[in-house]
């Protein structure tokens, strides 16, 4: 209640006008009541929010991105690479990303008769962005149209799609990754290369032979060993010769197949001679379907639009394929590739989240100025764009090295840096995604700012095709068993030797650790070492002295638990920030 008189009018938030009429009388004063009168209401205007960052060119708007590719040799792609990043970036094609991730798998075990088919039914958004990954040839081009730097090509468009909604790149990098080991078996090659490198993407459950192109999976782990893969109890008994290229019968129980929708698998299995691998497809040859038993779909953190499963095989049709007691050596050819991809897949998802976050500092007031233009948002930002710019520059430079397998020193320099470079730049992803979720407050928390989505897809990358420690020791392995890897690393390091006295110390460093091999319990530190080095070396002979100089200030100081928004005074944060902005 109020004493004494007013005369007070306005608009409630709703629109309503405010008013104070007399209730009583009370001496000399007068009490009265708030009134509302019901004049028809407005809406609130919504004020000081951001735009949606959409309908702009994914490709051409990240210039770290295009000048990756330009050094790297698929400059003779950006046409079609914009093209694609146009499309990539267009709101539809964003709204697809989210419903697909809303709208999860699931898992029909029977028809309406009650007949065996394990189909896996996906929402028409995961089919629509798998279409469009296809077309683009991003689970193939490589192989059907080889050319200098065609690995670069395709990286980039896997970078690009990752952004969108990384659910679909586990069926097109398995694809992609198969394709060097089908050829170890000529029979089969000639049979499914083919159908692997339609541009066309059938979902149909049905046998590849009655449909217009053909996606494949693998699945190695299980229950008992995880990626201890020589403690499998899968068996494979031969159905009639045993050998390469012989039928087998597999059975056995995998803890994880991610994609079992594909049309085959390669699965490995305890031969009579040891563990082997196998290709094991949906369909028999004669047409009916295959012993594999979706047992259910996995609950999944993230990357939930992806169906992953477990799975029995009972008495499943499968073929060998090299030898027996070799399926490890066999099968690791695949995950060489897919680990790339790793690698590509989670430097793209940081970069989206990035331009997320400088868009909305952007377009953001807070205290009467920008977010962007305020120190410590400034730095923060910086530091974001400083870890992504590393990321994409690495992951290019690797994805070159799988451009020529005749270069043996590109062989040997993709065997030591593939696992390390996937240890480290996979385990920044989340760091950087929780950094970049809090620059949009409480908005980066909800659902539909797509934030959480890239929070939660980003671990994925770091525990698919091995764990952190599995890629620590993998880094080490390759060093001892190839002395050319190490050789060819203190290669790539000293074309940068020179540039900054620092990044020289770092270099040096590096090659007196790879003279004495670090113990096991050190080899985290040495696969960050190793990456961290290595991305400063590129950083300073291709990017921006403002950029070189502020990773190799923060990156090379042997900082232990630095926390983003700490770069050292003196760097030109709003130098990078403007180059990391989405243009």
């Amino acid at each position: 209640m109020l004493f004494g008189k007013f005369e007070i009018h306005g608009l409630s938030p709703c629109g309503q006008r405010i008013g104070l009429a007399p209730a009583l009388r009370n001496g000399e004063g007068v009490i009265y009541r708030l009134a509302m009168d019901s004049a028809e209401p407005t809406p609130a205007e919504v004020l000081n929010q951001p735009p949606p960052l959409e309908n702009y060119d994914l490709f051409r708007s990240d210039t770290a991105l295009v000048e990756a590719v330009t050094r790297d040799g698929a400059h003779w792609g950006f046409d079609d690479l914009s093209a694609f990043g146009r499309t990539m970036g267009k709101a539809e094609t964003l709204a697809l990303g989210d419903t697909a991730n809303r709208e999860v798998p699931k898992l029909r075990p029977v028809d309406r008769y009650g007949h065996r088919i394990d189909a896996v039914d996906f929402h028409p958004a995961y089919h629509a962005l798998m279409a469009m990954q296809i077309a683009q040839g991003v689970h193939c081009s490589p192989w059907s149209d080889p050319k200098p730097g065609a690995q670069v090509h395709r990286a980039a468009g896997l970078y690009l799609s990752a952004q969108v909604e990384a659910g679909t790149g586990c069926p097109v990098s398995m694809t992609y990754a198969v394709v060097p080991v089908l050829r170890q078996a000529p029979e089969i090659a000639s049979e499914w290369i083919p159908r692997l490198f339609s541009r066309t993407y059938d979902p149909a459950h049905k046998p590849a032979t009655e449909k217009a192109g053909a996606l494949i999976g693998m699945t190695m782990t299980e229950a008992q060993g995880g990626s201890d893969l020589r403690s499998n109890t899968t068996r494979a008994e031969p159905m009639g010769r045993a050998g390469t290229g012989e039928a087998y019968r597999v059975t056995g129980r995998k803890w994880f197949m991610s994609a079992p929708m594909c049309d085959a698998f390669l699965v490995l299995a305890q031969a009579p001679g040891g563990l082997a691998c196998f290709f094991l497809p949906r369909w028999k040859p004669d047409g009916t379907l295959n012993a594999l038993r979706l047992v259910r779909l996995k609950d999944k953190l993230g990357n939930r639009s992806n169906a992953s499963s477990e799975v029995e095989f009972e008495g499943a049709y499968a073929v060998m394929i090299g030898d027996e007691g070799r399926g490890i050596p066999t099968i690791i050819e695949m995950a060489s590739y897919t680990r790339l991809d790793n690698v590509v897949a989670s430097a793209g998802i940081q970069r989206r989240a990035v331009a997320e976050a400088i868009h909305h500092a952007t377009h953001r007031s807070a205290f009467q100025k920008r977010l962007i233009d305020q120190p410590l948002m400034t730095g923060v930002l910086a530091d974001l764009a400083l870890e992504t710019e590393a990321a994409t520059a690495l992951a290019f430079r690797l994805a070159r090295a799988f451009d020529n397998d005749a270069d043996e020193q590109e062989v040997a320099l993709r065997r030591v840096i593939t696992p390390a470079a996937k240890f480290y730049i996979c385990k920044r992803g989340p760091a950087l995604a929780a950094e970049a979720l809090e620059v949009l407050g409480g908005n980066g928390y909800i659902e539909e700012s797509g934030m959480p989505r890239i929070y939660r897809e980003l671990p994925i990358n770091s525990i698919w095709e091995g764990s952190g420690n599995v890629m620590a020791l993998d880094t080490a392995r390759a060093l001892d068993r190839h002395p050319a890897c190490g050789d060819a690393l203190i290669a790539e390091l000293m074309l940068s030797k020179g540039a900054d006295g620092r990044l020289d110390a770092a270099i040096e460093s590096l090659s007196d650790t790879l003279m004495t091999r670090p113990a096991e319990s050190d080899l985290r530190r040495f696969c960050q070492e190793v990456t961290l080095t290595l991305q400063a070396a590129l950083l300073a002979r291709h990017a921006p002295p403002a950029i070189s100089d502020a990773f190799i200030a923060s990156r090379l100081s042997r900082e232990d638990g630095r926390v983003f928004g700490t770069l050292p005074s003196g760097c030109d944060v709003r130098a990078i920030v403007d180059r990391a902005a989405p243009q």
